[in-house]
C-alpha cells in the first residue's frame, strides 16, 4: 500500500469551497454572479418575448445555472486537490509545484498552467451542464442555446482558483 503524503497544513483558497462557513459565502457569491450573468444574457441576446420576460427567465434558470456552476467549480477544485494530495505513480508532483498550486500559483509558471487547466475543465462543465440541461427545452435555436451557455460558462469560470492563498495567511 502506498503512503499518502500530506504536505499542506493550510488549505489553498480553492479548497475552502468544501468547508462551512466559507461554503455559504461561496454559494452566495456564486448566486450573485450567476444572477448578474443571467440578466446580462437576457438583454444581450434579446431573450424577451410575450411569454418570456426577465422575471420569468430569471426564476426558471437561476437555480439550475447556480447549482450546475457550483458543481462544475467543485469538479475543478477536486482535480486540483487530487493533484496536490495524492501520489499517482508517474504523476507525483514535486513539492515546489504542489506548494505553488496550493499557496502561490504565480511563483511557478507550471502551477499557473495547471490551475488554468482546472479552470478550463470547470468552464467546460458549466457549458455542458447549461447547454445539455438548463436551456435544452428553452431554446429551439441551438445556436442561441450555444451562445447563452458559452457566455455563462466564460463569465462564471472560477477565477478564484488563481488567488494566492498566501494573501490570506500570515
Amino acid at each position: 500500500m502506498k503512503q499518502v503524503k500530506l504536505y499542506n497544513l493550510i488549505f489553498p483558497i480553492w479548497f475552502l469551497l468544501f468547508f462551512p462557513p466559507v461554503i455559504f459565502v461561496t454559494l452566495i457569491g456564486n448566486f450573485v454572479i450567476d444572477s448578474l450573468v443571467i440578466i446580462l444574457c437576457f438583454f444581450m441576446f434579446k431573450l424577451g418575448n410575450a411569454q418570456n420576460n426577465l422575471k420569468t427567465f430569471y426564476k426558471k434558470n437561476i437555480l439550475p445555472v447556480w447549482k450546475f456552476g457550483f458543481l462544475a467549480d467543485i469538479i475543478g477544485a477536486l482535480l486540483l486537490f487530487l493533484l496536490v494530495t495524492f501520489d499517482f505513480g508517474a504523476i507525483e508532483l514535486p513539492y515546489e509545484l504542489s506548494s505553488a498550486i496550493s499557496y502561490d500559483p504565480f511563483s511557478n509558471p507550471l502551477a499557473v498552467i495547471i490551475i488554468l487547466f482546472a479552470m478550463l475543465i470547470s468552464t467546460i462543465f458549466i457549458f455542458i451542464f447549461n447547454y445539455k440541461f438548463t436551456f435544452k427545452d428553452q431554446f429551439e435555436n441551438s445556436k442561441l442555446r450555444f451562445k447563452v451557455s458559452l457566455t455563462i460558462a466564460i463569465l462564471t469560470m472560477p477565477c478564484t482558483f488563481l488567488l494566492p492563498t498566501k494573501w490570506f495567511y500570515n
